[in-house]
């Protein structure tokens, strides 16, 4: 799913071979079709071939739900071992109505082509894997790798041992992606907080959901469901007493990463 001119297609062909190459045959086709050799079969529909199909262009939300129930329909009773459906999917009924087994949100553009799609496009807030970048190839390995194995992200699990990372992120950057991952070796899991300090000291210019944005954009596509995001008052101090439990540490990096600065970026950008 995504925009228009998102990268949807391209994806799904790529997925398709990548399935098809290194996916295994179900052993219920095997036996019911009476197979010996093992080899993967991928039935894909493509939205607008679907709609070319059945002559509808209808892009109201009627339309735009027919078409979503006309897709799930087709996924159900496709034969073979994988089904791959592109579609655009905007709205938050039409996904409820398709129950896809994994989602792949195609996040590669802001702004479609269609002005009414750009205002009906509501952002997934469930998903199995975001992609930020339109490398099919690559991408189409990740996540086949992921469902030939039925291996699912991680879940963010609020017992385990966690790593906290605190800062006002103004903006998120290459360095504070290097000390996450750092952060995330630790445990495996790391909580992000943001500092709510937009306007603070008359500088930090990026208010709580742009910022929220950058790091999710930069870290769903590998990291998804081992990072969690808090907003947090704007701390200014930490204090603990002794034997707490945990440690505060500053971590030290080569020069390339300690002279990446957020400020210097902001004054490129012409923000304060």
């Amino acid at each position: 799913m995504g925009l228009p001119g998102s990268g949807k297609t391209y994806f799904a062909r790529a997925l398709k071979a990548y399935l098809e190459e290194h996916g295994q045959m179900s052993y219920a086709r095997a036996l019911n079709e009476h197979i010996s050799q093992y080899g993967c079969k991928v039935t894909w529909f493509n939205a607008d071939e679907v709609r070319k199909k059945y002559n509808d262009w209808d892009f109201s939300k009627e339309g735009r739900i027919r078409q979503s129930i006309r897709m799930a329909d087709f996924a159900l009773f496709a034969g073979g071992d994988y089904v791959i459906c592109d579609f655009v999917a905007p709205l938050v009924e039409m996904r409820n109505n398709f129950k896809a087994d994994w989602t792949i949100w195609m996040d590669t553009i802001d702004v479609g082509r269609f002005d009414d799609t750009n205002k009906a496009f509501v952002p997934p807030e469930i998903y199995d894997f975001r992609i930020t970048e339109q490398s099919c190839e690559k991408w189409a390995e990740f996540v086949g790798n992921h469902i030939i194995e039925n291996r699912r992200r991680p879940t963010f699990d609020w017992k385990k041992e966690t790593v906290q990372m605190l800062g006002r992120w103004q903006p998120w950057h290459k360095g504070h992606r290097v000390l996450f991952e750092r952060s995330l070796a630790k445990t495996g899991q790391v909580v992000i907080q943001i500092r709510d300090c937009q306007g603070w000291n008359q500088s930090n210019p990026f208010n709580l959901d742009r910022v929220k944005d950058i790091i999710k954009r930069d870290l769903d596509p590998l990291y998804q469901g081992q990072y969690h995001i808090q907003v947090v008052p704007n701390i200014v101090n930490i204090t603990y007493g002794r034997d707490v439990g945990y440690k505060i540490e500053q971590e030290t990096f080569d020069e390339s990463i300690t002279s990446i600065s957020a400020t210097k970026i902001r004054k490129n950008l012409g923000l304060a």
